[in-house]
């Protein structure tokens, strides 16, 4: 459109039309960016390994250390508190003073830990270990999800994170199935052992490929934007919160002023840790807690939706190997094997939910599938009997598999997206905060419901009733003493109550999950054509310039 010329004999001036947002520029990663990337998927697979190769190695570690059950659990617990309590702290602190030097932090916290418990002999030593090997733990787990956002734009991002949740899952996969099998073929110090070829190749690809911006500064003027006291109440009321929920049950009553009392007062400690927090941000302060990234209803709804899938997934994972061990008498080996259909569904069907993600820009629908195969296959296991063939039982748990594992790679692009550019870091930290505590809160609801319904049904047969408490309390040292019993009425009891206590939890899961399936409802679709803005992108050998004031690491 044009107006007319001006009295002075000016040229008539043109006004155009206003010009859509062009489009973000195309995404093409170069073989410093894949070798980078592959850093952070080898130090994923080695933190997933560690997490989960313990377990079936416990009974073995106990009798050659002679440790008692509750050393034993405590040695599987404490990377879990530890990885949970402390991937706050590590994400905050990597805003403040780089990603990279927070990786090589937690890389070293993950080495000590491994070379405590790798010369412990006793449980004590191996307990300092694992828990200092679950604050490295926790910061790798974290870091690679935050620095996966500052290399990607959010439209790629779904296809790349899922990547990395494959590394996860094959690492839940080969970690039973590794800790067994040096635990009874050669040592169970090779469990820590085995982590140094990852850390060494690790260490060497961070180092060479992965370069990242940050900002300029000096180290006091880092430290002054910590929120110190943010962080200690944080690490404390966590850390006290957690403990009760986890011996619960295990350890004291839940009824007991041991479970009670720091459940309470800690709980008190969390509330007051968020009032806190919000006073910071409207001062202008930075908190280590966000608690504005909750404030948006997508992000709100695929954090509870998180926070359940880790409940869901977590008992599952916990509760499901029994019943291979006792119930059908798997070895520790055979029983990682039977778990397949359910883990290695898990990796693939998040590749690729991510990449079609990538390809159709949308993440809503990944969703509601996700949460509906996972509230089907938990319906599905309830099926599951004493008897179960093993073509029914391989089928009854492949569908959750695909579920769970839609979910992973689905959530975690839905929080991102309802994020801003600059709340992005603490909205991945948020995400895996929840996911984390469902995980926590997955063994302890867990623990709850087979240990109450065990002793229910326990109580009904007379030849058990007078050791329905005893046997109830500790379902992993149940499963030892029914393999050590011979054939006979009260041993097919007992996996009769087992069964009926493992339906149970299944309803119970599923129940859970259909909530989340209703909630999953209200996620709104925020486009993902958006282009990447972060303060610690990846570098891929350009030069940089003065007015961006940003330092190369290392």
């Amino acid at each position: 459109m044009s107006v007319p010329a001006s009295a002075s004999g000016s040229r008539p001036v043109s006004i155009k039309a206003a010009e859509p947002e062009p489009a973000p520029p195309a995404f093409n990663p170069g073989w410093r960016f894949y070798l980078a990337f592959s850093s952070l998927s080898i130090i994923t697979l080695m933190a997933a390994l560690d997490a989960t190769s313990l377990s079936v190695a416990l009974p073995i570690m106990a009798k050659a250390l002679h440790g008692s059950a509750i050393q034993a659990f405590w040695a599987a617990t404490s990377f879990l508190l530890t990885s949970t309590v402390f991937q706050p702290v590590v994400g905050n602190f990597s805003d403040v003073f780089g990603r990279r030097p927070l990786i090589y932090i937690s890389l070293a916290f993950f080495t000590a830990g491994a070379i405590i418990a790798g010369v412990a002999n006793n449980f004590t030593v191996i307990l300092v270990g694992r828990s200092i090997q679950g604050i490295g733990g926790g910061g790798i787990i974290i870091l690679t999800e935050i620095v996966v956002t500052d290399m990607v734009p959010l439209r790629e991002r779904g296809k790349w994170f899922s990547f990395i949740s494959s590394m996860w899952a094959l690492g839940t996969v080969a970690g039973p199935l590794l800790g067994g099998g040096f635990a009874q073929n050669v040592t169970w110090r090779w469990i820590f052992w085995i982590n140094f070829p990852f850390i060494a190749i690790s260490l060497l690809f961070v180092t060479l490929f992965l370069r990242l911006n940050y900002k300029v500064g000096s180290f006091m003027e880092k430290l002054q934007r910590i929120d110190w006291i943010g962080t200690v109440l944080f690490i404390a009321s966590m850390t006290g919160f957690l403990i009760p929920l986890t011996w619960g049950g295990v350890m004291y009553p839940w009824s007991h002023w041991r479970t009670l009392v720091p459940l309470i007062v800690c709980a008190a400690g969390l509330v007051a840790l968020i009032v806190y927090e919000e006073s910071l941000s409207r001062r202008g302060f930075e908190p280590v807690i966000r608690t504005e990234v909750l404030k948006n209803r997508t992000a709100a709804v695929t954090m509870f939706g998180t926070f359940i899938h880790g409940i869901v997934l977590w008992a599952i994972l916990y509760y499901l190997p029994l019943y291979f061990e006792g119930v059908h008498g798997f070895s520790a080996i055979l029983t990682g094997v039977a778990l397949f259909p359910l883990t290695f569904t898990v990796a693939p069907a998040s590749v690729a939910t991510g990449v079609a993600i990538a390809i159709s820009g949308r993440y809503r629908w990944s969703t509601w599938v996700g949460w509906f195969l996972t509230v089907f296959g938990l319906g599905l296991m309830t099926m599951l009997k004493t008897h179960t063939s093993t073509a029914a039982w391989v089928f009854l748990t492949l569908v959750p598999g695909i579920g769970t594992g839609m979910l992973f790679a689905a959530m975690a692009i839905a929080v991102q997206a309802s994020s801003t550019d600059k709340l992005m870091s603490h909205a991945v930290i948020m995400n895996a905060l929840f996911r984390s505590l469902g995980q926590t809160v997955g063994s302890a609801i867990g623990g709850v419901i087979v240990q109450n319904q065990m002793k229910k049904k326990l109580l009904k047969y007379p030849l058990l009733a007078d050791k329905a408490d005893a046997y109830s309390r500790d379902a992993s040292g149940l499963v030892q003493i029914i393999k050590n019993m011979p054939e006979s009425l009260a041993k097919s009891q007992l996996k009769d109550a087992y069964v009926d206590a493992l339906k149970v939890l299944m309803i119970v899961m599923c129940a859970l999950s259909a909530l989340a399936f209703i909630a999953s409802w209200f996620t709104e679709g925020h486009p993902l054509d958006r282009e990447l803005v972060t303060e610690q992108g990846f570098q891929d050998g350009k030069k940089t310039t003065d007015e961006e004031k940003v330092k190369t690491e290392g």
